[in-house]
């Protein structure tokens, strides 16, 4: 699977995108955001706090609730303000 990150998610992570192989137990947006917040570093700092994130899985808005088994990819980012 592909993980996306964006603004400051990928600043504080220090990466645009990586490639994972998600262990079992791993079934939800929110399940993925803890198991890669407990990888420390940048992406405990940038995962901290998963209700402030947004998430797409393979390129749809979903909530953290949503389902990544089988998704090709996810994106991790902050809310988007428009103006």
């Amino acid at each position: 699977m592909t993980i996306l990150y964006f603004a400051w998610v990928r600043e504080r992570i220090g990466l645009a995108e990586e490639a994972l192989a998600l262990p079992d137990g791993v079934a939800s947006v929110a399940d993925l955001i803890r198991w890669l917040a407990a990888r420390g570093g940048g992406y405990a700092e940038a995962l901290a706090e998963p209700e402030r994130l947004r998430a797409a899985v393979d390129q749809n808005f979903v909530g953290l609730d949503a389902s990544v088994v089988g998704a090709r990819e996810v994106a991790l980012f902050p809310p988007v303000t428009g103006g």
